[in-house]
């Protein structure tokens, strides 16, 4: 499993996340399915799977998940699980810091 850089989000912020596969894939590959979990990684929170926000989407190499709220202080580790046209599996995982919101 490769690592990417995730920046830290406002709790009350909702953004797109990318996973950038390509440095994983053949000129001719292409990405046939994509999911993206959400886990703790340090911290508390009994729902960390209420990050993920709908569905992942693919285009070209990259695979983009909105992601949104969050409990302040956790950490959470997103990974981003793709197959591919030539029969591959391939995971990209990062770490996500959730900042309180500005007052």
């Amino acid at each position: 499993m490769s690592r990417c850089q995730i920046l830290p989000k406002f709790a009350g912020e909702i953004r797109n996340q990318t996973f950038d596969f390509i440095s994983s894939l053949a000129a001719s590959e292409t990405i046939s399915t994509q999911v993206t979990t959400c886990t703790v990684y340090s911290g508390v929170d009994a729902s960390p799977s209420s990050v993920i926000m709908g569905a992942a989407t693919a285009s070209g190499t990259i695979v983009t998940q909105k992601i949104g709220g969050g409990v302040a202080g956790v950490i959470y580790e997103l990974l981003c699980k793709i197959t591919t046209s030539a029969g591959q599996t391939l995971e990209l995982s990062g770490y996500l810091a959730i900042v309180p919101d500005l007052p």
